[in-house]
């Protein structure tokens, strides 16, 4: 059984200290992947057997409020702030105001964008205090977590924590399968990426503890925010398209992302099951981009999670 508390981490700056309510998880057999993958070019399958230490992870994504917090603290500056912009999907924008990649017409390039101004210049990261914090790269991810002498966690721990331990699922809550009218998570119902009926009553991001908890208490595993992990991204498959992305990924230094968004539909991007991932860039940043952290066992506190 995984024991379930909060624990207030000693940031080792003096007095202060950020609060995290943490899922403690027991180590022992479970796996990573899945037999029958989707996207295949992702490198979902094969499902691989493996032995996990025990470790933590918090109940839910890391808020605006806990970064902004950090941020006070240490003075750090985000990618986003000292680039000057980031990507925001267009769909929360009350005005286009920046570039689209060619291929990618939903996103926008928005100056001022950050975590701190999450729509670009004139909005604030105070109106969405108990949402992820997003517009945050893989290196602020784990400055934020090495702060709170934390790390993110391993792919093989996500997807454990994710089912809720060792045994199969598909989703967080099991194997039904969302759709337009079901709703278990902050994803995109209707015609992506023009018509969201907002069935699941959000548009863009939801509080971090909205919708039910796993069997071991964590929020929002599935939706919401993509969640950065600390491995490297590799696709290892015979398959050539998947060859041909295992050596962008390393070219260009990808890291994982697992979880999928608010913006996931099973029409274009599902990837809101367990085993479902990405990569993506470590420098890179978007508004539905965030992260939670992992910590390690007192007398495990190697950083190894593997």
């Amino acid at each position: 059984m995984s024991d379930v508390q909060r624990a207030m981490m000693d940031t080792g700056s003096g007095n202060t200290r950020l609060s995290f309510d943490i899922a403690w998880i027991d180590g022992g057999p479970s796996h990573i992947g899945t037999d029958l993958p989707v996207f295949r070019v992702d490198g979902e399958g094969p499902k691989r057997a493996l032995t996990l230490r025990p470790f933590g992870i918090s109940r839910t994504a890391v808020t605006n409020a806990q970064f902004a917090d950090f941020v006070a603290r240490t003075g750090y500056v985000s990618q986003a702030h000292r680039i000057g912009w980031s990507f925001v999907f267009r769909g929360l924008l009350d005005q286009i105001n920046g570039p689209s990649p060619a291929d990618l017409p939903w996103w926008h390039a928005v100056e001022g964008a950050t975590w701190e101004s999450p729509l670009g210049s004139g909005s604030s990261w105070s109106d969405w205090p108990n949402h992820p914090v997003v517009h945050v790269s893989h290196h602020d991810a784990v400055a934020f977590a090495t702060y709170v002498s934390g790390r993110l966690p391993y792919e093989a721990e996500w997807e454990h924590a994710a089912r809720g331990g060792g045994h199969p699922a598909r989703y967080p809550w099991g194997n039904a399968e969302p759709d337009d009218n079901t709703v278990f998570c902050n994803i995109w119902q209707g015609h992506f990426p023009d018509t969201n009926t907002v069935t699941d009553g959000y548009y863009g991001t939801c509080p971090v503890d909205a919708f039910d908890p796993n069997p071991l208490g964590l929020f929002n595993m599935s939706g919401n925010v993509w969640e950065w992990c600390a491995d490297a991204f590799r696709v290892k498959s015979v398959f050539s398209a998947a060859k041909s992305r295992n050596r962008q990924a390393r070219r260009d230094g990808e890291r994982v992302l697992k979880g999928g968004s608010f913006l996931c539909h099973a029409s274009y991007c599902w990837r809101y099951r367990i085993a479902a991932r990405t990569g993506r860039q470590p420098d890179n940043a978007a508004s539905h981009v965030g992260f939670r952290v992992a910590f390690d066992q007192p007398h495990l506190a190697d950083g190894r999670g593997v």
